[in-house]
């Protein structure tokens, strides 16, 4: 079967080895056909990204995920570094910059607060779209399409049982999005990506 979207996941996590959920949920993206999984931090221990080789990834694939802890409402240090080298002027942006225009993008975030420490009243005062406002304007602004992001919440207090069921729910978005079975104008309307199971019920 040919996958309606050529899809990459760019793991950021630098001690992949200590985590219970990211690493559950990369071992199971890894055995989704037709996703191409990386670990940024095992191919850049040193943090020299090769620009060449990130941009040439990216024209090949239709989706990129962004996978990574929540570090202080942000992301690991290394995917910033990323950003700021791969997505260059005349590249990802600018007026020649067309490279990647009318792909997607979405994070695949994992988080230890709780969804409603994510809200106004909560003490995160910002929700989770409102805090990945910085990479949906980047994204935006080369020219692609930034998505729902896929959450796990509470993973410091996530027993196994937890823990299996948010890789299964990563499972299935992750092939849902492959086999291009949800409606982009669905999908937008969604808070978190995980939703979209729910409204396949």
């Amino acid at each position: 079967m040919v996958p309606a979207r050529r899809m990459m996941i760019l793991l950021f996590h630098p001690l992949i080895h200590k985590s219970r959920v990211n690493r559950r949920l990369a071992t199971v993206a890894g055995e989704v056909e037709g996703i191409t999984l990386r670990n940024m931090y095992d191919i850049y221990p040193d943090f020299h990204v090769d620009v060449q080789t990130e941009q040439e990834f990216l024209q090949q694939h239709d989706l990129i995920i962004w996978q990574h802890p929540l570090y202080w409402y942000s992301s690991p240090s290394l995917l910033k570094e990323w950003i700021d080298l791969v997505l260059e002027h005349g590249f990802a942006y600018g007026r020649h910059g067309r490279a990647l225009e009318g792909k997607q993008v979405m994070s695949a975030i994992s988080t230890g607060g709780r969804r409603e420490a994510y809200l106004s009243e909560g003490s995160n005062r910002y929700s989770i779209r409102q805090l990945m406002a910085p990479f949906d304007q980047t994204v935006t602004l080369c020219r692609m399409q930034y998505l729902p992001p896929f959450v796990v919440h509470g993973t410091h207090i996530l027993e196994e049982v937890g823990i299996v069921k948010a890789a299964e729910d990563y499972r299935q978005v992750l092939t849902i999005l492959r086999d291009g079975k949800a409606e982009m104008e669905l999908i937008q309307e969604l808070e978190y990506m995980n939703e979209i199971i729910q409204n396949r019920d």
